[in-house]
């Protein structure tokens, strides 16, 4: 008789490989909704860690937080509650492109998320390593540990991040190691490959950390946080008090001369790191390299927390060697003196080809197993909540028994984010930014909670608290809209409009009609003593939506346009190497990316138009 050591170490119904902010989300998702879910980490202490810049949001990320929160996830909660500071990015560009960001307390963050998890009925948490995925007949059967462990299930979601196989890599020392110095993953990786996951490797990087008593922060200019904005958070009236300022530097032509002449020595130039690393958030030395021109380059100065003196050098990520690390710090305003607590480094990992996963986030080869977040080729912790929240809500869904759920790109950046994913995969970490919205004018931030939050109680995901709140901000934005249809008597609006330029209006014009003449609410409000009574956050919303109404318009239009499309749904049996009349390449890219619709399919990157015609007259036959 064989010895063995494995056990039963918990009959769950679902299973999360990791709780970085994928895990987080995804347990969260399944717990909430009735599935009896395990979630597995290498450290309790790595939970919901920030372990390169300690912040939430950012262009385009800011509203993914809000999005997630309007489906009634937990980022945008948890962020509030422990930020620092938070501020509005891009306030002077339009409202589809403004974003919140916070500087937030690194240990405080994964204090609080490691609090509401461990509170959470339904969920067990458990630190352990996941060495295989158990499949019986092409389905999800459990995860085995490291100890030999057995957690029985029906769906895993694979939130692994930057552990797989990790190193870290610094100068010539290349050490087998999580960020932070927490154990990587070396188990798993096998076991995906069998499975028939295609896995490469990606890098991403992170900046020194300094003590914030040696420097000088005269030679920097302060960046205080903003008071008069709305929080991530839905469920929360006001924003987070503001506790620490961040500061702005920049590096120089010294800083830059001392990388120039230690390039050899760099790991990104002399062969040391392969991979492909993130485009929108590169290392001092690649833009150094690739923008000669540039004297100088920003550099932010972030506290890591309330309370600790590190503090995050943001803008200068680095795979230098330490001696080559401490001149170009040192050679940056207000840094001169500065000592290094924490040396940058470069991480590489594998990860997976989204190609080869569905856009409900589930893998093409195994049913029940899903993958969420870095695993999935993204940069990014608002990136990876967002695909755990969307894995955790299918494969709840699956267990229940009901039908899928999957945003639109005119839905939610969310939608976006995976559907780049699973239709044209990405070759690089891939970062959400707004550019790559294509409806961004209906997708803002401040709407986050009218687009998702009914779907999200019909998920089960929005509490009767949640959605009591929604109710009351749309009653009153509704009311409010009416009330700005109220027409000012022609004299007194005539005086009003002279003001910012305007002629005499041949009658009575309403609030509305001012908004449009591009007359900011607050000197209306101020002018004729009205709308005083609703919040800050339905005030806003109005006034972009009677501003931007022809934009809107013409974005709803658009949208429709591109929906007829998008309901042509595609037979999942098709056999695409046998319709005649399609190109070979659009043979082999739609047979491989299996799209769900027409829409879906002319995304994918070499299908064009003709055989998009090819394809609906291939439907209309076969109807």
């Amino acid at each position: 008789m064989t010895k063995t050591n494995e056990f039963l170490e918990y009959a769950a119904q679902a299973a999360v490989i990791g709780a970085g902010h994928a895990g987080c989300e995804a347990a969260l998702a399944l717990a909430r909704t009735g599935i009896k879910t395990a979630l597995l980490t290498l450290n309790l202490d790595s939970i919901a860690f920030l372990p390169c810049n300690p912040s939430i949001g950012g262009t385009a990320k800011g509203h993914l937080v809000r999005e997630i929160d309007a489906l009634g996830g937990e980022m945008g909660i948890v962020a509030d509650n422990t930020a620092l500071q938070i501020r509005m990015l891009n306030v002077g560009k339009g409202a589809a492109v403004q974003s919140l960001r916070a500087q937030s307390d690194k240990n405080a963050y994964h204090t609080e998320m490691k609090r509401v998890l461990e509170n959470t009925p339904n969920l067990r948490i458990i630190q352990a390593e996941a060495s295989e995925i158990l499949v019986e007949d092409g389905k999800c059967a459990g995860v085995k540990t490291t100890y030999g462990g057995i957690i029985s299930c029906q769906a895993v979601i694979l939130c692994t991040g930057v552990y797989l196989n990790g190193e870290t890599i610094t100068g010539h020392v290349v050490q087998k190691s999580g960020p932070n110095g927490f154990a990587p993953a070396t188990h798993l990786t096998e076991s995906l490959v069998k499975l028939g996951f295609r896995v490469r490797r990606f890098k991403t990087g992170t900046p020194a950390r300094v003590d914030g008593r040696t420097v000088d922060y005269s030679k920097c200019e302060v960046q205080n946080g903003d008071t008069d904005i709305y929080p991530f958070s839905f469920m929360h009236d006001t924003p987070p008090e503001n506790k620490l300022p961040c500061y702005l530097t920049y590096t120089n032509l010294t800083t830059h001369g001392i990388i120039m002449d230690n390039l050899d020595r760099s790991p990104l130039y002399d062969g040391t790191i392969l991979s492909a690393g993130p485009r929108y958030c590169p290392s001092i030395e690649t833009k150094v390299v690739r923008f000669k021109d540039k004297e100088r380059h920003q550099i932010f100065l972030e506290p890591e927390g309330a309370d600790t003196l590190e503090v995050y050098v943001q803008g200068m990520s680095t795979s230098m060697p330490h001696d080559v690390q401490r001149a170009m710090y040192s050679s940056v305003a207000g840094l001169e003196h500065a000592d290094i607590m924490r040396y940058g480094y470069a991480i590489e990992y594998d990860c997976i080809d989204t190609l080869d996963v569905l856009p409900t986030l589930e893998f093409k080869k195994v049913e029940g197993v899903y993958t969420a977040g870095q695993i999935n080729g993204t940069s990014g912790y608002e990136e990876a909540a967002a695909q755990g929240l969307m894995a955790g809500i299918n494969a709840s869904l699956k267990l229940r028994g009901l039908p899928p759920f999957v945003l639109r790109r005119d839905e939610a950046y969310i939608g976006v984010l995976i559907d780049d994913l699973v239709t044209k995969g990405t070759d690089e970490p891939y970062r959400m930014m707004t550019s790559r919205a294509e409806h961004r004018i209906c997708l803002r931030q401040d709407n986050a909670d009218f687009r998702l939050t009914e779907k999200g109680k019909e998920i089960g995901l929005v509490t009767k608290a949640r959605y009591d709140r929604y109710l009351e901000r749309k009653s009153k934005y509704e009311e409010l809209l009416q009330a700005m249809q109220t027409r000012v008597p022609q004299k007194e609006a005539a005086a009003f409009l002279a003001e910012y330029g305007y002629g005499e209006p041949s009658g009575g014009v309403s609030y509305s009609d001012m908004l449009k003449r591009s007359i900011p609410l607050k000197d209306i409000m101020k002018k004729f003593g009205v709308f005083s009574e609703y919040p800050k956050n339905v005030l806003e919303t109005a006034e972009i939506a009677v501003k931007y109404e022809g934009y809107l318009k013409q974005g709803v239009e658009l949208i429709e346009k591109a929906k007829r499309l998008e309901d042509k749904l595609l037979p999942a049996d098709i056999d695409y190497h046998s319709i005649a009349g399609l190109r070979l390449e659009a043979r082999e890219k739609l047979d491989r990316v299996r799209p769900f619709n027409l829409g879906q399919a002319g995304r994918i990157s070499g299908v064009n138009p003709a055989d998009i015609s090819v394809l609906m007259v291939y439907l209309a036959t076969r109807q």
